[in-house]
């Protein structure tokens, strides 16, 4: 496979990873309608374990069984497919090679009370993504929550392990617990905070929610006070970056690869958490035009097409649009 500039770049800032680490990397970045721009997008379906099979697949039926995420991630042209260990499982010899896959090692459930600290149980591990061909790990950290410390053990731990055995990290690092506000899980401020700890706790992707434009921390607005930054300037910054990736995302494939590659960021982890919003919002537009593509004919050769317009994904899925650090 002969790989771009631009990923020949991103992976050079890896100066400690292994060849086997960055084989694993080029494999994600490669793949897909993305593949060679540095942008990526992933279908996570974490989404059974998170909050129960009725909540996440009963409005579109086809969700249910494991081989439909596989296939959707492959027909709609994604980077990775992530899942938790039963659902890689289930379709690992079928889809083996046809898509890079990220193990999900952590997961939490909403069964849980309400009132108890945000957490998640590890649920795989190393050998689990060997034993699969997984190109990555996956773990989901949250700062802000009293069980945050754990969590970096945790993942310190297994990233440390993955990486001897030349499997990449991806951390989604969502800001949730008791000393933040729900406002302020999004803030720019807790989310570039959120972004600079899993790029310090060694993960190759990082995801975070999309910032807003509000500061949740007092030590921050007084910087952005001081400095006189304008948090509403920045936003319409970002705002015509939106646009501009955007238009390319959605015209011809040569003109997506010279499209700005927003949402790979390089050595600037307080800047992630805005790569990652340029990225979030200009990847959505031509995600969604692809996940609403029925699955190939020979995915469901017995269905008709009127019948494949009513049964598309709702609600079912959502796609994600990852930094690399």
């Amino acid at each position: 496979m002969r790989i771009t500039e631009t990923v020949q770049s991103i992976l050079s800032k890896y100066e400690t990873d292994t060849p086997g680490v960055k084989a694993n990397l080029c494999r994600m970045l490669m793949q897909g309608e993305l593949g060679g721009t540095g942008k990526m997008i992933i279908l996570p379906v974490d989404q059974g374990f998170e909050h129960g099979p009725a909540r996440s697949f009963a409005p579109n039926p086809l969700g249910y069984d494991p081989h439909y995420h596989f296939q959707l991630a492959i027909d709609a042209g994604l980077n990775a497919y992530a899942a938790p260990l039963g659902m890689l499982e289930a379709g690992a010899d079928s889809f083996a090679g046809q898509i890079p896959t990220i193990l999900k090692a952590n997961s939490a459930n909403s069964l849980m009370p309400k009132d108890a600290p945000k957490d998640q149980a590890i649920t795989a591990s190393v050998d689990d993504a060997l034993r699969l061909g997984c190109a990555a790990i996956g773990f989901t950290v949250y700062p802000g929550s009293s069980a945050g410390l754990a969590l970096f053990e945790e993942i310190a731990e297994i990233s440390r392990e993955a990486k001897s055995y030349g499997i990449a990290t991806v951390i989604w690092s969502y800001p949730r617990g008791e000393a933040l506000s729900k406002k302020g899980e999004t803030a720019m401020d807790v989310s570039a905070y959120a972004a600079q700890i899993a790029a310090l706790l060694g993960a190759h992707i990082i995801k975070v929610k999309l910032p807003a434009d509000t500061l949740e921390q007092d030590e921050a607005a007084k910087v952005y006070q001081e400095q006189e930054i304008d948090l509403a300037s920045q936003a319409a910054r970002v705002a015509a970056d939106d646009r501009a990736v955007a238009a390319a995302s959605s015209s011809s494939p040569a003109a997506r690869r010279k499209a700005p590659t927003a949402s790979m960021t390089t050595r600037a982890p307080s800047a992630t958490a805005a790569a990652t919003a340029r990225s979030s919002a200009a990847t959505r537009s031509s995600a969604r035009a692809r996940t609403r593509s029925p699955c190939s004919p020979s995915w469901r050769a017995s269905t008709k097409a009127k019948s494949n317009r009513s049964q598309r994904p709702r609600g079912a899925h959502h796609v994600e649009a990852a930094s690399a650090w």
